[in-house]
C-alpha cells in the first residue's frame, strides 16, 4: 500500500497518465476535476474519485487542495472481496465512516498492517452506491460529442438546440435521441450540469461574484442558480466556497 498528502495551490493541472495500482483520491479541502476517457468528475471534499489500475486520467485543481492518495497493487485489490464492483471509475460520498477511514491512514507512525487494514475498509465502503451527480459523461457517438464539446467551451452559450446540431451535422430530434441513450442524461440535463461545472470552476478562480457567475451562466435569478447549484452539488456555492477554503460570498 501506498499513501501520499500533498498540497496542490489552484491552477495545478496533472496531464493524463496512468497508474499501474488502483488509486483513491479524496481532497480534505479544495475542488478538483478528474478526467478520463469515460467524462469528467468535480470532486468536492464531500467526494472522492476511485480509479482502478491502468485508467488514464488528468486531474485539475480548481482551489488550493489538500490531496490524499490511497494507492493500491492490482493484486491486492483482486483479492478483496469487493473487487468485482471496482472495475471501473467513478465518484462516491464520502460519509464519516470513510472519511475517518481516510485520515487515519494518514496519522503519524502508523503501523504498515494498520493502513492495510483501514484501506481494506476503505474498499468496503467504496462498493457502496456510487454518486453520479457530479459527472459529466461524454456521448460516443461523434455528432453528440461534437454538441457536448461546444457546450463544454462555452457553458454559457444559449444557442437553440436546432443552431447546435446544426453545427454538428445533425438534426436536433437525433441530438435529442442520443444524449439519454449515451449518457443516461437529457440534453437539457447535461447542459444544466455543464453550467454547473462551470460554475465551480470559475469560484475555485475566485474572481467572479455569485450574482455575476448567475448571471453569465444564463440563470433566470440568483435563487434559481443556487437551487440548480445544489440539486448537484448537494450544496449552495457558498457552502461550497466554504468548504473549499474559498472567500465566502453571499448566495
Amino acid at each position: 500500500m501506498i499513501i501520499t498528502a500533498r498540497h496542490y495551490p489552484r491552477g495545478t493541472h496533472l496531464g493524463l497518465h496512468v497508474h499501474r495500482e488502483a488509486q483513491l483520491l479524496f481532497a480534505s479541502s479544495g475542488v478538483m476535476q478528474v478526467s478520463t476517457p469515460k467524462g469528467r468528475w468535480l470532486v468536492p471534499p464531500a467526494r472522492a474519485v476511485w480509479l482502478p489500475p491502468g485508467i488514464e486520467h488528468a486531474v485539475d485543481m480548481l482551489a488550493d487542495i489538500e490531496m490524499r492518495a490511497l494507492l493500491i497493487p492490482s493484486d491486492k485489490l483482486a483479492q478483496h472481496p469487493e473487487a468485482p464492483r471496482l472495475n471501473s471509475e467513478f465518484v462516491i460520498a464520502v460519509g464519516p465512516l470513510l472519511r475517518a477511514t481516510i485520515l487515519a491512514a494518514f496519522k503519524p507512525d502508523n503501523h504498515p498492517r494498520r493502513i492495510a487494514l483501514l484501506v481494506e475498509l476503505a474498499l468496503y465502503e467504496l462498493a457502496e452506491d456510487e454518486d453520479a451527480a457530479t459527472f459529466m459523461p461524454m456521448p460516443v457517438d461523434p455528432r453528440a460529442r461534437r454538441v457536448a464539446e461546444m457546450i463544454l467551451a462555452d457553458p454559457a452559450n444559449n444557442n437553440e438546440l436546432e443552431l447546435l446540431a446544426h453545427h454538428a451535422g445533425a438534426s436536433a430530434r437525433t441530438i435529442t435521441r442520443l444524449f439519454p441513450a449515451e449518457t443516461r442524461l437529457t440534453f437539457k440535463e447535461w447542459r444544466q450540469r455543464a453550467r454547473i461545472m462551470a460554475a465551480v470552476q470559475a469560484l475555485g478562480n475566485g474572481n467572479t461574484s455569485i450574482k455575476q457567475l448567475a448571471l453569465q451562466l444564463g440563470f433566470s435569478s440568483v435563487a434559481a442558480f443556487g437551487h440548480a447549484f445544489r440539486q448537484i452539488m448537494g450544496m449552495t456555492p457558498t457552502e461550497m466556497m466554504r468548504r473549499s477554503s474559498l472567500a465566502p460570498e453571499r448566495d
